[in-house]
């Protein structure tokens, strides 16, 4: 019998201390050493994360280069291989459907990582001359000031020349690894990638190579810490994608499949699907959106740029005493606060979460707040927050509403402040 523990992970077992979790159908790393340690990898050394494995959309064909142009709202008339995009693709509404790294080869391949399955459903029932497949590929993470030696370590290879957004090939374990310079904690970081069946070797090569230079193993639990500090939005978690409350995707999918059926908390009403999903502008992307070119969701997103009452992503940093106070209602009588899980809340061990809190200015609604995580490293509950953008100065104060809708919530004093929040060591520049 085929389950979640007899598949191939893209990583190895150790016999040592660990805990995991099945998300999706597919068994991932949840803790090593503790949330603390994991949380301070990126900022002292550097970790190792393959949570993001599996499925991978695969595209070429005569009308391949046509057929991703119009999906992407990218500008991608100049794309060698070698380089990468973080390509945003769109419903015909404008909302984020699906967003991944892109890469394009030589021989006319693209493949889309981490992205969901929204590129193959076009191409399956579209008039494209185009074929489209999913390979099982592993894409392990290594992020932190230490993460090119890492690499360096493991592979016996100078990486200097491969700058952000770059990627090439290089050698570990024996296996032919593609490794680009592309991560989620905001400073140096990079991405292996290669097919599943080589992923175990290949962390195992990176791991046991960087011990003494105290790289971490990531697990699933703290992921998100280091997309909020790092200031990344996180599909799935900060916003929800807007491909699975797409009518004719629910129906090609089957509406009992797990990636239709996110857990939806927060104190903002279940019925408001709207508020959990976001235009690229919402959460920062406007860079990636060119109208230079034709693509699904163009006009809504021309109409979008051009509405002076846009929300934008900012970091809101939480009053202390008033996250105290949500922890301290666990010892009082009466109905309790929705329970803060520690380093992220809610946790993702689900893995599709559509969590939105209201944000509020002098009681009335500017916004929504994502979840919240407790950065040990600035000592602070932080989250991502999508708030009208004459608000989102540094020096702001509003109110986060924790909680579920109908039941107690808190009042939290948020600030907003810098984004991203870490701001050292940035992947952008050198390495």
């Amino acid at each position: 019998m085929s389950t979640p523990f007899t598949e191939t992970h893209g990583f190895p077992y150790y016999d040592e201390p660990a805990t995991y979790v099945t998300v999706g159908g597919r068994l991932r790393q949840w803790e090593h050493s503790g949330w603390k340690p994991e949380s301070l990898s990126w900022k002292e050394s550097c970790y190792i994360h393959t949570g993001l494995s599996g499925p991978v959309v695969c595209v070429d064909g005569p009308d391949a280069d046509a057929f991703i142009a119009y999906l992407s709202t990218n500008s991608l008339k100049t794309f060698p291989e070698g380089t990468m995009r973080h390509a945003v693709m769109c419903t015909d509404d404008g909302l984020v459907a699906a967003h991944g790294i892109l890469q394009r080869y030589d021989n006319g391949l693209y493949r889309h990582y981490a992205a969901g399955p929204w590129a193959l459903y076009k191409a399956l029932t579209g008039q494209w001359n185009v074929r489209a497949w999913m390979e099982d590929m592993y894409l392990t993470q290594i992020a932190g000031p230490k993460s090119r030696e890492a690499l360096e370590r493991a592979s016996g290879e100078d990486l200097g020349d491969i700058a952000f957004l770059r990627y090439r090939r290089i050698t570990i374990a024996g296996k032919d690894v593609e490794v680009g310079r592309i991560g989620m904690s905001g400073n140096l970081a990079y991405e292996v990638r290669g097919p599943i069946e080589d992923g175990a070797a290949v962390y195992d090569a990176i791991y046991q190579s960087n011990r003494e230079i105290g790289i971490e193993r990531l697990g699933w639990r703290t992921y998100l810490v280091n997309h909020v500090e790092g200031g990344f939005p996180q599909a799935n978690w900060t916003f929800g994608m807007a491909m699975i409350h797409d009518p004719d995707f629910r129906a090609w999918v089957g509406e009992g499949h797990f990636a239709l059926h996110p857990q939806v908390t927060g104190s903002v009403d279940p019925a408001d699907t709207r508020a959990r999903l976001r235009n690229p502008f919402e959460v920062n992307w406007g860079s990636a959106v060119k109208f230079d070119h034709d693509f699904l969701g163009r006009a809504a997103l021309e109409r979008i740029k051009a509405d002076p009452k846009q929300r934008r992503t900012v970091t809101l940093r939480w009053n202390a005493e008033d996250v105290i106070d949500i922890f301290a209602s666990l010892y009082r009588e009466g109905e309790e606060y929705r329970t803060m899980d520690l380093p992220s809340s809610p946790t993702w061990a689900h893995g599709l979460m559509e969590h939105a809190d209201r944000v509020l200015l002098d009681g009335a609604l500017v916004g929504v707040s994502s979840g919240s995580i407790y950065s040990y490293y600035f000592r602070e509950n932080l989250s991502m927050g999508c708030i009208d953008q004459d608000l989102a100065v540094p020096g702001t104060e509003l109110v986060v509403q924790w909680g579920d809708h109908g039941r107690r919530l808190k009042d939290v004093r948020v600030t907003v402040d810098r984004f991203p929040y870490l701001t050292e060591g940035r992947n952008s520049g050198a390495a």
